[in-house]
């Protein structure tokens, strides 16, 4: 590979030798071309699902997905038992949800975090047993929690003093008793973006470590509260233990300070571990994060005299991200002349509907063609949507082959979380079916909309 120095790509991405090849640490493990050059998923080629499904859509290797679920529950079982504890690994399902999804983690040992009712809702509906929920959200309804206590949710994280006022209202009416965790800011800010990161002081999830011991309090005189640890998050896409290690050290000496009043059994760190979304992204293996956390929790626990406390995680990134890769069709092509040089926009029939992160974050992402290869030289393009907006960026940097025309099949990569819950009806435009790809087999996990589902809640239309 060649830098590119006169142009208009970034420092990081770099001039490929071959536009069609793909990284594997961005591409679901079952992802390969064919020997006409078709990409392949799941054992399905795209011109398969395109066929079927039309574009966009998006597509889900479940192999992947149920491969990456296994291997942090592994992990973190190993990692723990090391130390004389155990884990508890609960899939975030704000990355993506739905009752299939569910059903895959549920098979897969895992637990499941939700946050507002309505996920609660799918969680329930997939048959999941409500004591293998945990239920997340800083404002969470009278309601919400009154279904969650009536459902049996294992564990709720509160986030605010009006909370544990409302939920202890809400278990006194009912006779009943709930296990709650208290969600705390460490001060600990991951690298990430601003918007993802959640462990600031300012900020609206969690007590301040300094107001925690006075929370702790209230939820323990409070009855039907059952108090069982601390929650701290520190952020997203994270790619190292450091962050880790350092809100260890500070949620730790208040779980010590706790002590004092009663037990603390457990400790929840959240999640927000890294994927590779570009082959210049190293994300830390899933063991050696699993052994770097894991160790510095024991560590601190030993220096200050106490047990370790059984450990929680939620990571939901890391399991679906990869696995989810969205093809659309390009539809035209429009060459722009800059002081650096020519930048290529291929435009393609999705866009910031189906997936907002790079207009809300500035997301990267990668391409690569997934109907043929070419032997063209790579060009440098920038994928955008059909939207009316000039932020609606699908993949801001890459090089796909020079050749590319409209009425090819564009594949984008690690497009498995927050692109689907983050998808919105901008410019009246459907929503896309979530297909699931496994052995050479597809079935719609979530059905695309249709314009006339669109138009349904139009109350000046007349059926």
């Amino acid at each position: 590979m060649q830098s590119t120095s006169a142009s208009p790509a970034p420092e990081w991405l770099v001039t490929p030798d071959d536009a069609n090849d793909l990284a594997r640490a961005v591409w679901p493990a079952s992802a390969h071309r064919t020997e006409d050059g078709e990409f392949v998923i799941g054992g399905v080629p795209a011109s398969d699902l395109v066929r079927e499904h039309g574009t966009p859509l998006q597509v889900l290797d479940e192999g992947e997905v149920r491969r990456r679920a296994a291997a942090l529950r592994d992990a973190f079982d190993a990692a723990t038992a090391a130390h004389g504890t155990s884990a508890r690994i609960y899939y975030a399902g704000k990355a993506l949800l739905n009752t299939t999804i569910v059903r895959w983690m549920l098979d897969e040992g895992l637990n499941v975090d939700v946050c507002t009712g309505g996920e609660l809702e799918v969680a329930l509906r997939a048959g999941a047993d409500a004591a293998r929920l945990g239920f997340h959200g800083n404002n969470k309804s009278v309601a919400e929690l009154e279904r969650a206590v009536e459902a049996g949710v294992g564990t709720i994280i509160i986030d605010s003093t009006v909370e544990i006022e409302r939920l202890g209202r809400v278990v006194a009416d009912r006779g009943a008793e709930q296990r709650v965790m208290l969600r705390v800011n460490s001060g600990v800010h991951a690298e990430t973006h601003d918007f993802l990161a959640t462990a600031h002081e300012d900020q609206k999830f969690g007590f301040p470590l300094v107001d925690a011991p006075e929370a702790v309090a209230l939820i323990r005189r409070t009855p039907g509260l059952i108090f069982v640890g601390l929650h701290c998050h520190i952020g997203s896409q994270i790619f190292g233990v450091a962050g880790f290690r350092e809100s260890a050290e500070r949620v730790l000496a208040l779980h010590e300070q706790l002590l004092t009043g009663g037990d603390v059994p457990q400790l929840n760190l959240g999640g927000g571990f890294g994927i590779a979304y570009t082959r210049v992204d190293d994300p830390v293996p899933i063991t050696e994060l699993a052994e770097g956390i894991v160790a510095a929790v024991a560590e601190t626990c030993a220096r200050r005299g106490i047990a370790v406390p059984a450990l929680s995680f939620e990571p939901g990134r890391a399991i679906v991200g990869n696995a989810g890769v969205t093809l659309y069709e390009v539809g035209t092509i429009k060459d722009v002349t800059l002081d650096q040089g020519i930048r290529r926009y291929v435009s393609v029939d999705g866009g910031m509907s189906d997936n907002a992160r790079p207009a809300l974050y500035g997301a990267q992402y990668s391409a690569r063609l997934a109907s043929r290869v070419s032997e063209a030289a790579p060009a440098l393009v920038r994928v955008v949507g059909k939207h009316c907006e000039s932020g609606d960026i699908v993949v801001d940097h890459e090089y796909l082959p020079g050749d590319v025309a409209p009425g090819d099949l564009l594949a984008v990569a690690a497009t498995g979380a927050y692109c689907a819950p983050l998808s919105s009806n901008y410019n009246h435009v459907t929503r896309p079916p979530i297909v699931a790809v496994r052995d050479g087999a597809a079935h719609v996990i979530v059905r695309g909309e249709s314009m006339a589902d669109l138009l349904a809640r139009d109350a000046g239309i007349t059926p």
